[in-house]
């Protein structure tokens, strides 16, 4: 069982009165996104460790119980202990730390004993906590629940996050360094208001960046950089982009069955393009249903794109090879995301986003029946990988 264990004592540095977890972070709590996190990797329930309940805080907390977790606010370590199954594997999260799914995964996916996330000291910012041998706390650990029943036999005036910390050091934990590059895009403990709106971009584009699909690195990920500032500070609500995306996705079929192909698959790739940055926000933002019809969407205009593609192909040239060759392809690349849903795709697998862009290039070039031949086969061979991969696995 995993479960998960928050923080919400600090309080933020320029604006007093208010804890550093209820800062607002992209439209929802700093302590909701935490949770957020917990909660993909997996936890059922979470402890918050608080040191009052504040309005902002209640309200987070009844938001993050709208999800699904068990939620339990505690004031020390007697009560968390209390709180948690003794067999439950603990992730921490620091107060005030912001991350990425991709460096949290690491500490939720394995078993076993203690583990901390560090950093070099020397590097370290201020806010980090200081261990031995030149390294500083990251900011996430994975602990046994045992580890909160030693903190809860000290005085009672002891800081829970530390004591646990120096429990867990003291206990032996294997030490993890903290991962260089994109996917620690953001990561760090954050207490200002200010700086938040710039580490909330730093962080959607870094899970952008460890996507697996060369798609979403290459083709999303450079668009992201110019449309993801005035979205991340709320200046288009998701909404819009929402909205956005479904105008430029329907009008893009159309045009395709109006019998201008180029001119369709350009408009319907920027929808589905639009529609794919629009999840990530809708799920930095909370905005679950919102975020799975974007993804929905991402998946179903290609298809479309592809039959109609087919249709225009056939309705020129009098046959019915185009249209049967649209649907192998749908098939095919249905089937590969079966096979490949919740488990690691190799960085060149094709997606349906990706077969939108092989039928858009090759109608450009005015090869539109290559483009539909090219993308089965990639898709044929993706679905190969995937069957191949689960053999593997079995």
């Amino acid at each position: 069982m995993l479960a998960g264990l928050l923080f919400a004592v600090q309080d933020a540095e320029d604006r007093p009165g208010r804890l550093a977890a209820t800062l607002p972070f992209a439209g929802v709590t700093l302590i909701e996104y935490q949770a957020r996190l917990l909660a993909a990797a997996g936890a059922s329930q979470l402890v918050i460790v608080v040191s009052r309940l504040t309005p902002e805080l209640l309200g987070a907390i009844a938001r993050i119980g709208r999800r699904g977790m068990s939620v339990d606010t505690v004031r020390g370590a007697a009560e968390a202990n209390a709180r948690l199954h003794p067999l439950a594997q603990v992730v921490t999260i620091a107060d005030g730390l912001i991350t990425t799914e991709s460096v949290l995964a690491a500490f939720a996916g394995e078993q076993g004993s203690d583990a901390l996330l560090v950093i070099d000291a020397g590097s370290a910012p201020a806010d980090y906590e200081r261990l031995g041998g030149g390294l500083a706390w990251a900011g996430i650990a994975r602990i046994d629940a045992r580890r909160l029943a030693e903190v809860a036999a000290m005085p009672s005036d002891y800081d829970v996050q530390s004591a646990l910390l120096h429990a867990a050091s003291q206990a032996g934990a294997r030490q993890v360094l903290l991962p260089a590059g994109g996917e620690s895009a953001g990561h760090g403990i954050e207490r200002r208001g200010a700086a938040l709106e710039e580490r909330s971009r730093a962080v959607v584009m870094a899970t952008l960046a460890t996507r697996p699909s060369w798609f979403d690195r290459w083709v999303v990920r450079p668009i992201a950089g110019f449309v993801l500032p005035p979205l991340v500070r709320r200046a288009a609500s998701t909404v819009a982009v929402a909205a956005g995306a479904g105008v430029a996705a329907l009008a893009g079929l159309g045009v395709i069955a109006g019998g201008w192909p180029a001119t369709g698959l350009l408009a319907a790739l920027a929808g589905v393009i639009a529609a794919v940055l629009g999840e990530r926000t809708a799920w930095l933002r909370d905005e679950m249903p919102l975020a799975r019809w974007l993804g929905r969407a991402a998946l179903a205009v290609p298809a479309l794109a592809a039959l109609l593609l087919g249709y225009s192909i056939d309705s020129l040239a009098a046959t019915g090879s185009a249209l049967i060759l649209a649907i192998a392809l749908i098939a095919v690349a249905a089937l590969g995301e079966r096979a490949a849903s919740g488990r690691a795709r190799a960085f060149w697998w094709g997606t349906p986003p990706a077969y939108l862009l092989v039928l858009t290039a090759l109608t450009l070039a005015r090869l539109p029946m290559a483009g539909l031949a090219l993308a089965a086969l990639y898709a044929f061979v993706t679905l190969s990988a995937a069957i191949e991969l689960l053999r593997r696995q079995a």
